[in-house]
């Protein structure tokens, strides 16, 4: 079997195990995504997974209510939602940031490997990992160290998962949430590509829009 069949069965596998073991988990963010946003509380990103939450932030196809947390900037308040996202759930920065959220009251939904977290060591003094600190822990189901593929010629594990397992999580929680809120008689704006005609007239539409809620 060539190596490209070989990376796309393996990670259609891993997509797969995600969505049938953590379709619960997904669902309840979704619900806590929606119920924070009809209430005008804040839906923060850090740096997930290298990068991945910029896909939702300002895209084309992306909810107007998720924003960047920006360090030493962002002020978090009760009731606001942080999302963060760490294969290893051990950085001794993102566990104390964390800790400091969930205990003023913020909800923190992380994007993690369990498997891969519980190999590793925790460098944080309280000794714990973040998915033993968040309020919600998806697992991404990678695995240890997070290579899909031995290859036969190389001398490291091949093909890293968690961009694709975040981007497929975090995309089914949105889908969640706009599907509840349309239900409950709120309607998300969305952003349209900036590059399509129209765009970003509609785009500052819709900021100006919702600035009320403060999105």
């Amino acid at each position: 079997m060539e190596l490209m069949e070989r990376y796309q069965e393996a990670a259609l596998e891993l997509l797969g195990k995600v969505r049938t073991t953590q379709k619960d988990v997904i669902r309840k963010a979704g619900e806590m995504v929606a119920e924070a946003a009809e209430h005008g509380q804040k839906i923060y990103f850090t740096r997930v997974v290298h990068g991945i939450e910029h896909d939702l932030i300002s895209r084309g196809g992306g909810p107007i209510f998720y924003q960047e947390y920006k360090k030493g900037e962002t002020a978090l308040k009760e009731g606001d939602i942080l999302f963060m996202g760490s294969v290893s759930g051990r950085t001794a920065e993102e566990v104390e940031l964390a800790y400091n959220s969930v205990n003023a009251g913020v909800k923190v939904i992380l994007l993690t490997s369990i498997a891969y977290s519980n190999a590793v060591e925790p460098v944080h003094p309280s000794g714990k990992r973040l998915y033993e600190i968040a309020t919600l822990a998806i697992d991404m189901c990678v695995p240890v160290a997070e290579a899909l593929l031995d290859v036969e010629g190389l001398d490291a594990r091949f093909a890293a998962s968690s961009g694709i397992a975040s981007t497929f999580i975090l995309w089914s929680l949105t889908s969640v949430a706009v599907e509840k809120m349309l239900a409950e008689g709120y309607k998300p704006g969305v952003f349209r590509s900036h590059n399509f005609p129209g765009g970003p007239e509609h785009n500052e539409a819709i900021k100006a829009h919702y600035a009320e809620y403060g999105w």
